[in-house]
């Protein structure tokens, strides 16, 4: 018996349909997009693996999505589960350049029990050569596979299972472009094969201390990034935009400019909560003697945009440095 699958369409490549089969790279100009159930009409195939239904949500770039449609997505998962006992795991389908994002973020704050799975494609639908159908079957295989039960959110592409916090994008258009740099997959679908490897140690969704349905923003959390010859003075902006965390994107293993080590010094001095991270892509960053004087907390190997995430749901917890560091250890 086939399980049951919801499936949720935010847009995105996966959704977009070109002009014609060679339009693969301008083709969101033409801002033509499929909602969920014209979707899942153009890929029947989907029907063979699975019992899905379609479940209205948006049709966006992924450029345009933040905490508003994060919180809604949220909000909607828990009402497709709760209304309908028979799910058995749910696909959200999503554009790529904020994909990673908006799958950890939903690692962090979903309090459904069954598979959660975002996927997306490098080609639009319409595309010659596209992955977004091959994608969209896989993701309802990984959904759909009692396996999948209790690894948190899941990304899929390109045939590679990753977890939601360790994957991120790579290049522009290669289709292997969602890598987990520092551990690799967490398994593969080949055919009605979907194979497990590993699992996160770090703690995932459902069980974890954010809730987000009461909010009506996140608190600001913006990014640094290190190059040769900053001076801060994104920093000192941000600091007057309202900021209460900065997550810096060093140098690899965790360096700043001189001139960027004293506007965080400010910036931390002001209250707001100085994240060191790395702009290298993957690795950790320690906290050593100087980042420890500086009060400057360290985002273990998080990349800068995932670290901003984290940090921003941890200060609706805790202002505490020491929680927070605790928060960044467990997460």
């Amino acid at each position: 018996m086939k399980r049951k699958i919801a499936f949720i369409g935010t847009g995105g490549t996966i959704a977009s349909l070109g002009l014609d089969p060679l339009d693969i790279v301008f083709y969101g100009d033409h801002k033509n997009m499929l909602h969920a159930a014209d979707i899942l009409a153009a890929v029947p195939e989907t029907a063979e693996v699975a019992d899905v239904v379609a479940i209205p949500f948006a049709n966006i770039p992924s450029t345009a999505i933040g905490f508003t449609e994060w919180q809604q997505l949220v909000a909607l998962c828990s009402r497709v589960v709760a209304d309908d006992p028979d799910i058995a795991g749910l696909v959200i389908g999503h554009g790529t350049a904020t994909l990673e994002e908006t799958a950890y973020f939903l690692n962090l704050t979903l309090k459904v029990a069954v598979p959660v799975v975002v996927v997306g494609s490098q080609r639009p639908l319409s595309g010659l050569s596209s992955d977004a159908r091959l994608n969209l079957v896989n993701a309802i295989r990984v959904a759909a596979a009692p396996q999948s039960a209790g690894r948190g959110v899941l990304v899929l592409l390109n045939d590679e299972i990753h977890a939601a916090r360790e994957v991120t994008k790579t290049a522009t258009f290669r289709l292997q472009t969602f890598r987990s740099p520092d551990f690799g997959i967490l398994g593969y679908v080949d055919g009605e094969t979907v194979a497990y490897y590993r699992r996160t140690e770090r703690q995932t969704a459902p069980v974890t201390e954010f809730d987000v349905s009461g909010l009506e923003a996140l608190p600001r959390v913006d990014i640094s990034y290190a190059y040769a010859g900053a001076d801060g003075a994104d920093i000192d902006a941000f600091v007057a935009a309202g900021a209460k965390g900065i997550v810096s994107a060093g140098f690899a293993p965790g360096l700043v400019t001189p001139a960027q080590i004293e506007a965080l010094t400010r910036a931390r001095k002001a209250g707001v909560v100085v994240m060191q991270s790395t702009r290298a892509g993957s690795g950790i960053v320690h906290r050593g003697r100087r980042l420890e004087e500086l009060g400057f907390l360290t985002a273990d190997n998080l990349n800068p945009q995932k670290a901003r995430i984290l940090l921003a749901l941890a200060l609706t917890v805790t202002d505490d440095p020491a929680a927070i560091a605790r928060i960044f250890s467990l997460y």
